[in-house]
């Protein structure tokens, strides 16, 4: 339907939207079949009237230009465009900020928002993907609750907090982080979204934010004031510097997938229907592959131009170090591809993940969709490994489906295919035709994230009648699978204190996109009641971050470097990993059953982790026969400078 507009109105320069200098703004708007267009002008962004309405011109490859004289730093505006006999009014869908609730867009002078030092930041490199310990959080959840002791709750400012601690006097926020040692945060969508009303943020509301409405600027609903477009950008600006000056790099979660709106869309105001997926014969309908009534035609040149040019702009003008792309299967490969090619030229060390997966039937056939089957058309992306999700805790959409660590038998080899990142292995048949990875570096490891139940709801619903301190091994032993697994470790905010979401009743909240503080917000009260769990996260992190045998990038490299063990007792996963940077050889030993097991070694041996410790400074030392406590790992190590090898 638009393949003609694609082959004569591809436009490929990289200045569509407000070009501000001090002596003009080049405002640029493409439209190709638009009849008329205008900028209007606003002196605040609660005019109702704008100040000056200035006519566009028509260029080439479907251009609508005006260049407006002086300095306009600070001033709004919106697009009026005339399509046949209908006129709309619009903020312009490539906007660098825009006034309360996204509706005027601004142009203004990015670089009075940089805060002090902002270009002197120098990222630590990464070998590969396998480096990353990434941590999801919603910037709300962050600091809303009272016990976190914040001044900026629920704001992008609340990630400059330094020397908070929680009432028990355990640090808080970002000096939590950098003890914590994750390398990456994972920021859930902080572009702006939709659902939450900027002109009441001192009145509880609460969205996940996979609502998008204006994909190049951020949330106001987390700045100080969202009547002034500059204070957004450079709130957001100072979160990033903050954490980019502790060490920690920021992922950006990102919906160009869909809107939430659709007819009414600015994308569709622009432009009707052309940046839409569309069914019947004279596409008259929305696609729905998304779940949201909407899906954005991704294939389509100039929507594949915007979300190229919105994922640049965010890696260049806020430094963003990674993207998480949600319901990534509504992607066409050849766009992802494209988009990491860019991407990579300019940060060779950015991250790209997503869910491999859709929300729905889509009018992309299932060969173009940037899906985990599809995973080896895409090499340098990674997907979230629902296979390890569900294979350590049990299936993530029954409340009471258990996995190996709390309940399941008979999953030993799931668990083995697993811990080796989900690629083939010589030791592993099924994954000979079944692997999906052709890296370990495309699987993200994960028991628990925003969405569906936490790891700890999942334990109450699945192990009732156990006790906390049970619950709490199968907990630990579900971590360390995360951080001993080949591929990229993931895990939510608060995780590492047993995060719960529970529901009057009972229950436990599921999908708490839209539920209150009292249910998502991150309780630091928590660190304290469990330290041992969070000490035991913090210490498995510093191991996993101390040797490169659990970080191993290449296929070949596993297959000549994992080998698991044979004849161990039911239930039990053990594996030999060697060529690390400390280690001649490390052994990791699963035990998930209600009952201790006895090994044998024939030296002397450190033990790293066990069921209640874990670090990278020896526990103790074992040698001949020793016991693997009941739901336990045991991570034991022998230095170089032995050779014999470890018996069972």
């Amino acid at each position: 339907m638009f393949f003609d507009v694609d082959k004569k109105y591809a436009y490929t320069g990289d200045d569509l939207g407000a070009n501000y200098s001090k002596d003009n703004t080049v405002f640029k708007l493409w439209s190709p079949l638009a009849n008329d267009a205008a900028v209007l002008l606003y002196r605040t962004c609660t005019d109702e009237k704008p100040y000056r309405r200035m006519p566009m011109e028509k260029s080439k490859g479907g251009v609508w230009e005006k260049v407006a004289h002086g300095d306009l730093n600070g001033v709004y505006y919106t697009y009026e465009i005339r399509h046949d006999d209908i006129t709309e009014e619009t903020i312009d869908i490539y906007a660098r900020s825009a006034g309360v609730n996204g509706v005027m867009g601004m142009v203004i002078d990015l670089e009075e928002t940089n805060p002090a030092g902002w270009h002197n930041y120098h990222p630590e490199p990464m070998n590969s993907y396998a480096d990353a310990v990434i941590y999801e959080m919603h910037v709300r959840d962050f600091s809303i609750d009272k016990s976190g002791n914040f001044c900026y709750k629920g704001r992008f400012l609340a990630f400059v907090e330094k020397g908070l601690m929680n009432d028990a006097g355990d640090s808080v926020g970002i000096d939590h982080l950098k003890d914590l040692g994750i390398t990456h945060v994972h920021l859930m969508p902080c572009f702006d979204f939709q659902t939450v009303d900027e002109s009441q943020i001192h009145k509880p509301q609460f969205n996940w934010g996979y609502d998008p409405l204006n994909f190049n600027l951020p949330e106001g609903s987390y700045s100080t004031n969202p009547y002034d477009g500059r204070a957004r950008v450079a709130e957001f600006k100072r979160l990033v510097h903050a954490l980019h000056c502790q060490g920690i790099k920021v992922v950006m979660d990102v919906v160009y997938n869909h809107t939430f709106a659709t007819a009414d869309s600015p994308f569709n105001k622009i432009f009707p229907k052309y940046f839409y997926r569309l069914w019947g014969a004279h596409g008259e309908y929305f696609s729905n592959g998304s779940g949201c009534g909407n899906e954005i035609a991704t294939e389509r040149i100039m929507v594949r131009k915007f979300i190229i040019d919105s994922l640049i702009y965010w890696a260049t003008e806020y430094k963003i170090d990674g993207f998480r792309f949600d319901l990534m299967g509504l992607y066409d490969i050849e766009t992802i591809n494209e988009a990491y090619e860019r991407l990579h030229a300019i940060n060779p060390d950015i991250i790209m993940y997503g869910e491999g997966w859709t929300g729905g039937d889509s009018p992309l056939i299932n060969a173009k969709r940037c899906m985990k089957l599809n995973a080896r058309h895409t090499p340098n992306i990674a997907y979230f490994s629902d296979d390890f999700r569900d294979t350590v805790k049990g299936n993530n959409f029954e409340n009471k489906s258990r996995g190996y660590v709390n309940g399941a038998q008979g999953v030993e080899e799931y668990v083995k295919e697993i811990m080796c990142g989900r690629i083939p292995h010589p030791q592993i048949p099924n994954l000979t035709k079944y692997a999906w990875a052709i890296s370990p570096c495309q699987t993200v490891n994960y028991v628990e994230a925003h969405d569906n139940l936490t790891l700890w709801d999942k334990l109450a619903y699945t192990n009732p009648t156990e006790s906390i301190e049970t619950r709490k091994q199968m907990d630990k032993m579900a971590a360390a699978m995360v951080f001993l697994s080949q591929g990229i470790p993931f895990i939510q905010a608060g995780q590492e204190f047993l995060r719960s979401k529970p529901l009057p009743g009972g229950a436990y909240d599921h999908n708490s996109y839209h539920s209150p503080d009292i249910v998502n917000s991150i309780k630091w009260n928590r660190k304290t009641e469990f330290k041992d769990v969070y000490e035991y996260y913090r210490g498995l992190i510093e191991f996993r971050k101390a040797h490169s045998a659990l970080r191993m990038s290449t296929v070949e490299d596993i297959g000549r470097n994992m080998k698991f063990f044979d004849r161990l007792p039911q239930r039990v996963v053990g594996f030999g990993l060697y060529n690390d940077c400390e280690l001649e050889e490390m052994v990791v030993f699963l035990n998930p059953s209600p009952d201790p097991i006895t090994l044998h070694a024939f030296e002397e041996l450190n033990v790293y982790i066990d069921g209640q410790r874990a670090g990278n400074t020896p526990l103790y030392t074992v040698s001949g026969d020793y016991t693997i406590n009941p739901r336990s790992v045991m991570v034991m190590g022998r230095p170089y400078s032995k050779a014999e090898t470890i018996g069972q």
